[in-house]
């Protein structure tokens, strides 16, 4: 079978040895340490549990601008709840690192739009730079697409340039197919990035949903020269695991999409063990 045929039906097995094959290249590549400090400075460090509060945000923060005192740039974003927005735009003052928040009744995405929208007019309220949105699944899973393209254009529109990462929630798509309509349709709705999930239900990022997200981005900039920038999230713990999905982002869409403008790994316990490895 060519790969370039029905891409988005292959399964996790085909794409795992195709990616494995593009690694066998480049035998040293999961032990780069350049790679690993460009990809320090993709991550939107994450906390997002029941029991956040504003001394944890602090920490996370002070950690997230203390990176930059080891040698290391800093972190692209950090990624809190709506209501921890605020007091991370005041602890990242002056660092530059973007404060992102995660809107559409994250993680179930089970509300109706107009709550949605004062969630995200609140978020923007208190000063996010970019929103991550997750997209009504069930609702794309009974067929109805034009909800789902509605309820991202509604946001887009609302936040004008604010960065728009949509959250596809691939894990609960079931099928490479349905991966690939909600990417299209994310996409057509205005999202600057589509992200593979909100690292709350299993499967989380996977490496069969990236191939698939990537080769819609591919295809929307061939016939439009639109950039789309792609974030996995969930599960990603590793260096080796972050290098994998650097890797195919560089081979599927090139070069380009590597900056944190086109190329986020939403990640907590994957910065430590960057450290780690980069202190070894």
């Amino acid at each position: 079978m060519n790969p370039s045929d029905h891409w988005y039906d292959l399964s996790p097995a085909i794409i795992e040895k195709l990616i494995d094959d593009i690694l066998a290249g480049e035998p040293k590549v999961l032990s780069d340490k350049n790679i690993m400090k460009d990809i320090f400075s993709c991550i939107d460090l994450t906390t997002l549990e029941g029991s956040d509060n504003n001394e944890k945000i602090a920490q996370l923060c002070n950690k997230a601008s203390s990176f930059v005192n080891q040698g290391l740039p800093f972190p692209a974003a950090v990624c809190v709840y709506p209501t921890f927005v605020r007091s991370a735009k005041r602890f990242l003052s002056g660092t530059g690192i973007k404060v992102a928040a995660v809107t559409g009744y994250f993680p179930s995405g089970q509300a109706p739009l107009f709550l949605k929208l004062e969630e995200v007019k609140y978020t923007v309220d208190e000063g996010a730079d970019e929103i991550d949105f997750v997209i009504s699944r069930g609702k794309l899973l009974e067929g109805n697409d034009q909800y789902v393209y509605d309820e991202i254009s509604a946001v887009k529109e609302f936040i004008k340039t604010i960065h728009l990462k949509v959250i596809l929630e691939t894990g609960e798509l079931q099928t490479g197919n349905n991966i690939k309509k909600a990417g299209e349709i994310a996409i057509a709705a205005g999202a600057d990035f589509i992200k593979t999930s909100t690292g709350k239900y299993l499967p989380a990022a996977t490496e069969h949903a990236a191939y698939i997200m990537l080769q819609v981005i591919n295809e929307h900039y061939l016939s439009t020269g639109r950039k789309v920038g792609f974030k996995p999230a969930g599960g990603i713990v590793s260096p080796q695991q972050a290098i994998r999905y650097y890797v195919l982002v560089r081979y599927l869409l090139g070069t380009d999409w590597l900056t944190k403008d086109l190329f986020r790994i939403g990640a907590s316990r994957l910065v430590d063990n960057l450290l780690k490895e980069l202190s070894d």
